[in-house]
């Protein structure tokens, strides 16, 4: 077999980390950004929402139109999973299909032409390309989900919650150390439920503990925290770290009482907002949420207190995502459907809250002294560079843009300096780094 390789993934971070794991196991091929050139061809679908089962079976077929002759297309991840038998009839263009406990196994499924095994993909051990930066890595915590939300088919195909051993996580941290990198968020779909299904209740807590004995990491933040498996103790830990942010990411869906009854997120208005409030409460909190609109049992006064609650809290960062009927999930069976007309509307009001709510956080940092990393060049400018805040996410919260002249010594990539914010253009923030 010829060896370029051209690879997409789709989707979340945590796909991003099976993606890597994927070009770790096919380090024998060159990478090829020109699909056209490629002899192997991998996409890393999603099938979490219709619109991310779109976008991914477009990609499918798009680069099936523009690949060469004898190349191999393969179909990875989670909507080969979820959908296995009806795309191995419906989607004769791709020459290979594989499911979510394949990404380790690639480099073998090429040479068999092999299709989807039953196990559950745990990295443990697998060699990882890390992409996208030299300095960032996500560590995946788990894989599965024992929460039973209403609109959330990821059970059904990724099953039931397996944690990853803590040592198994701290050597794959080590091991990026001695690569460089310094900055890691974990991720699963569910992270504080991680080791639940050893019988740890608080297996984060016991992670912030064993990551900061490891030399080298400057900086880490945990994504997509549960309210229900969420605990004040949890949250006064993440505080007391030198290492980890304040950096609390908890998609709570909605605010109105009965909707997240009708949602099944085990936790009411009362209990949800007790945890908002206490992360807010925090010195040098970053609060990232998402919330859902549109689903079936959504009144307009649901929405309307959603909207009230949302441009009212002081969230940093909204998502918004519109209601989508997936089979298998409890709500796909529930009447009181919006129609999708409505469900738009109410996405396009509460994305533009969601804008605000981005404009007024970023407004609040000028003038502040933060900690800044640089990423590299800006699109924008030759002389301007780009650069986050070290206690944000990359890619989802935000750019800075610095201006590399306002040192006396050159601006390293990847390398943490102390600046203050100055302005802010459109939603960029700008910056000038300390000369101390």
């Amino acid at each position: 077999m010829s060896n370029k390789l051209h690879i997409v993934s789709l989707g979340c971070t945590k796909n991003l980390v099976d993606t890597e794991v994927m070009m770790g196991k096919l380090q024998n091929f060159e990478l090829t950004d020109e699909q056209g050139d490629a002899d192997v061809i991998i996409v890393n679908t999603c099938g979490f929402i219709d619109a991310a089962k779109e976008e991914s079976i477009n990609t499918v077929l798009n680069l099936h139109d523009a690949r060469k002759e004898d190349s191999v297309l393969v179909m990875a991840g989670c909507l080969s999973e979820r959908y296995k038998e009806e795309l191995a009839t419906q989607m004769p263009e791709v020459d290979i299909f594989t499911g979510v406990g394949d990404y380790d196994k690639i480099d073998e499924l090429l040479q068999k032409e092999s299709r989807f095994s039953d196990e559950v993909f745990l990295i443990d051990g697998a060699q990882r390309i890390v992409t996208g930066s030299t300095y960032h890595a996500y560590i995946k915590l788990s894989e599965g989900c024992n929460q039973t939300c209403s609109f959330c088919a990821i059970p059904s195909f990724k099953g039931k919650l397996n944690s990853r051993n803590l040592d198994s996580i701290a050597n794959e941290v080590e091991a990026l150390v001695a690569k460089g990198y310094y900055d890691f968020s974990f991720v699963s779909q569910d992270s504080s439920s991680y080791l639940r299904d050893q019988n740890i209740k608080d297996g984060l807590s016991l992670l912030i503990q064993r990551i900061e004995l490891i030399d080298g990491v400057k900086s880490a933040r945990i994504l997509y925290l549960y309210p229900s498996t969420t605990t004040i103790s949890l949250l006064k830990n993440i505080a007391k770290s030198e290492i980890f942010h304040n950096y609390f990411d908890m998609p709570i869906q909605h605010i109105n009482d009965e909707m997240l009854r009708i949602m099944k997120r085990g936790f009411g208005k009362s209990q949800t907002l007790e945890l908002l409030e206490f992360m807010k409460s925090l010195p040098n909190s970053f609060l990232r949420t998402s919330f859902i609109v549109g689903h079936p049992g959504e009144t307009v006064e649901m929405f309307d207190e959603m909207c009230e609650f949302a441009a009212n809290f002081g969230f940093d960062r909204i998502n918004v995502f519109s209601y989508s009927d997936e089979e298998t999930t409890p709500a796909y069976d529930m009447s009181e459907k919006n129609p999708a007309e409505v469900i738009a509307r109410r996405a396009d009001i509460l994305g533009q809250i969601a804008s605000e709510c981005l404009e007024a956080s970023l407004k609040k940092e000028i003038g502040k002294e933060v900690e800044i990393t640089i990423d590299g060049e800006s699109d924008e400018h030759e002389y301007l560079l780009s650069a986050k805040e070290t206690i944000w996410a990359p890619e989802i919260d935000g750019e800075i843009y610095v201006n590399d002249r306002t040192k006396d010594e050159e601006l390293e990539f990847g390398k943490i300096y102390k600046a203050k914010i100055t302005d802010i253009v459109g939603n960029i923030l700008t910056a000038t780094v300390d000369n101390a």
